[in-house]
């Protein structure tokens, strides 16, 4: 079992910028890959950023250039950096972990961007 919780959401004006964090309760450093999804109103779950064990990292188009994902191995912990926020970057936000194929969610983090 792995519980992940998320932290460092918030409100933001357009242009600002938040940092993410995911502790994991245990090492990070077997997970297969960690990430962040997103889900805004009336939308779908989608991805937004992963990385593997190996420090190659995924990024959707739409935060390609302005959000950055990194892992602290020794903290248990999977950050994303947000920058140049959008208000359509208006999101409940979610750590996932896959763990022997299975995946691990946290609870979320509302992110609101006011324009």
């Amino acid at each position: 079992q792995v519980q992940l919780v998320e932290s460092g959401g918030g409100l933001v004006q357009a242009g600002g910028s938040l940092r993410l964090s995911c502790a994991a309760s245990r090492s990070i450093l077997s997970f297969m890959s960690v990430g962040w999804y997103r889900q805004g109103p009336g939308s779908q779950r989608e991805l937004v950023a992963t990385i593997t064990t190996g420090g190659s990292a995924y990024y959707t188009d739409s935060v390609k250039g302005r959000f950055a994902i990194s892992r602290d191995n020794a903290k248990n912990t999977v950050n994303l950096q947000m920058n140049s926020l959008k208000p359509d970057d208006t999101a409940v936000y979610s750590c996932n972990a896959k763990v022997n194929s299975v995946n691990y969610w946290g609870q979320g983090t509302q992110v609101t961007v006011s324009s």
